[in-house]
């Protein structure tokens, strides 16, 4: 079984005080109650019509009342598996499971190093490569692939991830059809619609439109996903300073307003439904006009967001090992270490864009690689200091004595694989190694691993007949 990686007590921080969180959460309401969220989809209107929400046209105004039973009434969490029913990952409380993410128009070819479109092919390798990679916990796509139809492009990348990995699976369905056909696939590996709902290994997530509107697509999926009583993550995407105030309270009111107004409609979908609330909070560079990933503010309303979800009650979906570099260097690293430990720090649930350059437009199998790194030593950190009557080693101190060396000393022999942990690209040798090893820089090392579990690692095979079955799915939904 996975472990749960629970953020340690002693190394967490906190950005907003208890005042703050009930300061921020007023303003929320106000907002849903005295400005409201746009809303253009029929079935969601009547519902929350029905409920007791003002609604003119399509502007709804959310009383106070409908949020906190939305509260009340949705899980404080819930487990994904991996496709054999095993293994589950908890997104709850303060664990955290990283993943990658799932939507860049470029990627960076493993082989040649050439910016490019991405292809079915990429998704699969990259598919491959995390299964191998022990702190990646979950899958996305890792790009919107473009050599097969547009429309169906989430089908066949779903299909190239079935078919390399058997881990969870977070995925973005395009409309509520694909949803249906992804559901049908996804029936097929569990053996049924019933065996699906009692071991999910797949989630489906959707976005609102900041300022405030929650569109027709997100809302159909919403709808489809909870009757199907599955797991569904409903995130909001702003930019502070462009879609959302620049302040970044300001941006986090409007963030809280698209994710509380959709729980509380897929609340009134169907109650006791699974739901993560989620962001990916970027910050407006007003220099260039583009989003930043790699900013302290991207950070900071991260953190901030998540604290909210713990004051909900409610699992967050998050995101870190990002970058605004364009390569693997060492503004990737300092960028993609800093948001990776924020993030652990907080015990933000479900952690996505591990791997993503150029401020989430292009995938990186070297940086997502690298990542996974970076992500280890984060979990050695969490993990802190042990004091039992093993660790303190009493013994073994009286047995070494002044003058003596604990190298060959049994207690070093039975606790240092526990105690210490061991990059795998990391460099500690001494210089002369080092520069007799071809003195390679951390990125090139990354992308050479990638490839050799592109070629060399063999994920569990789906089972041949179950094979046929999806690709028949994918090529009759294609049609």
């Amino acid at each position: 079984m996975q472990p749960n990686y629970i953020a340690n007590q002693s190394l967490q921080f906190q950005v907003l005080s208890k005042s703050q969180l009930e300061e921020v959460h007023s303003a929320v309401l106000a907002t849903l109650q005295d400005v409201g969220v746009e809303v253009r989809y029929n079935r969601a209107l009547e519902l929350l019509k029905k409920a007791g929400a003002h609604v003119n046209g399509s502007r709804v105004q959310i009383p106070r009342a409908m949020v906190e039973k939305a509260l009340r009434t949705v899980p404080s969490g819930f487990a994904l598996y991996d496709r054999s029913g095993g293994r589950k990952l908890l997104f709850e409380g303060k664990n955290f499971n990283f993943g990658p993410g799932p939507s860049t128009t470029y990627t960076i070819d493993p082989y040649s190093g050439e910016r490019r479109l991405p292809r079915k092919q990429d998704t699969g390798n990259a598919a491959r490569v995390m299964d191998a990679l022990e702190n990646i916990d979950f899958i996305m796509d890792f790009g919107t692939i473009q050599d097969v139809p547009t429309r169906y492009a989430d089908l066949h990348a779903l299909q190239a991830i079935l078919e390399n990995t058997t881990k969870p699976i977070v995925h973005w369905g395009f409309n509520a059809q694909n949803c249906s056909t992804i559901l049908e696939m996804c029936e097929e590996v569990a053996g049924g619609r019933a065996e699906l709902q009692k071991y999910p290994f797949l989630a489906i997530f959707a976005c609102s439109n900041s300022p405030l509107l929650l569109t027709d697509e997100a809302l159909e999926k919403l709808f489809f996903i909870a009757e199907k009583n599955l797991p569904f993550v409903y995130v909001s995407a702003p930019t502070a300073g462009a879609t959302t105030p620049v302040t970044l309270a300001g941006t986090l009111v409007v963030v809280l307003a698209e994710c509380l107004s959709g729980l509380v409609i897929h609340q009134l979908v169907r109650e006791g439904a699974p739901f993560a609330l989620g962001g990916v909070t970027g910050a407006t560079d007003m220099q260039t006009m583009a989003m930043s990933y790699g900013c302290p503010e991207f950070n900071l309303m991260h953190a901030a967001l998540t604290e909210m979800a713990h004051y909900y009650n409610i699992p967050l979906w998050g995101t870190a090992g990002c970058t605004d570099s364009k390569t693997v260097d060492e503004q990737a690293a300092a960028e993609a270490t800093a948001s990776i430990m924020m993030s652990a720090m907080c015990g933000t649930n479900l952690i996505h864009d591990v791997g993503y350059t150029e401020g989430g437009n292009c995938s990186n199998l070297a940086m997502l690689v690298m990542c996974n790194e970076l992500i280890g030593y984060t979990r050695r950190l969490i993990r802190g200091v042990r004091v039992d009557d093993i660790s303190l080693a009493l013994e073994a101190i009286k047995r070494v004595g002044p003058m003596g060396e604990f190298v060959t000393d049994q207690h070093t022999y039975d606790n240092f694989k526990q105690e210490l942990w061991f990059p795998k690209l990391m460099d500690r040798h001494p210089y002369q190694r080092w520069a007799a090893d071809g003195s390679v820089p951390m990125g090139h090392k990354a992308m050479a691993k990638a490839r050799e579990l592109i070629e060399d690692h063999t994920p569990d095979a789906l089972d041949s007949t179950v094979s046929k079955r999806i690709e028949k799915i994918v090529t009759a939904a294609s049609r």
